[in-house]
């Protein structure tokens, strides 16, 4: 089936093409525009079109928890589900699950609550990092000693890490701030899936690309808002060699298939992070 996809595929080579791979530019500050948006809008329609979009695992439904007991847990996982998938936590709460099931704390969870639309990529982004921040101000209000943990694959990964840099790239209408110091100071470790932001050779990017940046790839002064944050010991953001969307590729398989790859190497940074 997968062989059948990419045939299909073929038709788009062009306007990939027509993107052009965005070599390492550490400094690129410039707005995506509209267009941008569109295309990848386009190749994530194309994905569900074919039955792909992120099936690797059966998705978290929204408040999945495996913390039972009454006040707050130790660890509070917070998750940003990727584009076009079912409100709750979808696919990547099963690495929260890992998470839960390996720690030696207790781990609660809860996922953000946003559009996760393409048609309107830059508003739905915003608001899910305006919900994310407000998620964490509350559970740093109501459970001040409790650790936080902040995932996202897609959309999500663009979500969490936004978290700490704000989204100054998107229109003035959609723009959110970064979270608090105090409340960034309760975070213990990001993991980011496929981020579209994603800067190539940052301390805390792993996986296979090395040569080119994201679609909408961050700013100097937003790259400096995650070293300042601590983000090379606190943060793992995966991005491999073809994916269309964190690494300029056109192979959209290995986009929906991080977890497939990573799962296991994620849930262990976490549990490293948050003390077993």
């Amino acid at each position: 089936m997968l062989k059948r996809f990419f045939a299909s595929l073929a038709g788009t080579a062009a306007p990939l093409a027509s993107l052009g791979p965005r070599q390492h530019r550490a400094h690129d500050s410039r707005r995506p525009d509209r267009t941008e948006y569109h295309r990848v809008a386009v190749l994530f329609a194309l994905a569900a079109a074919s039955g792909l979009a992120l099936i690797a695992f059966a998705p978290i439904s929204a408040g999945a928890t495996a913390f039972s007991g009454s006040g707050c847990a130790q660890v509070n996982i917070i998750v940003a589900r990727a584009s076009n998938e079912a409100q709750g936590q979808g696919i990547t709460g099963n690495l929260a699950s890992q998470v839960q099931s390996n720690s030696a704390q207790t781990v609660s969870t809860e996922a953000v609550l946003y559009p996760a639309t393409l048609s309107n990529y830059a508003s739905s982004e915003s608001q899910g990092v305006q919900n994310a921040e407000q998620e964490l101000a509350t559970a740093v209000t109501n459970c001040p000693n409790q650790e936080q943990v902040l995932m996202g694959y897609s959309q999500g990964a663009n979500v969490v890490l936004d978290v700490v840099t704000g989204n100054a790239e998107v229109r003035p209408s959609t723009v959110v701030g970064p979270a608090s110091s105090t409340n960034l100071g309760h975070v213990a470790a990001i993991v980011g899936l496929g981020d579209p932001r994603n800067i190539v050779k940052q301390p805390w990017g792993l996986g296979t690309a090395t040569t080119t940046n994201g679609r909408f790839p961050r700013s100097s002064s937003q790259l400096q808002a995650l070293t300042n944050f601590g983000a090379a010991t606190s943060t793992r953001s995966w991005c491999d060699t073809g994916d269309p969307f964190c690494a300029g590729g056109n192979n959209l398989n290995t986009h929906l298939t991080y977890l497939n790859r990573y799962q296991n190497a994620a849930s262990s940074f976490v549990i490293g992070r948050i003390g077993g």
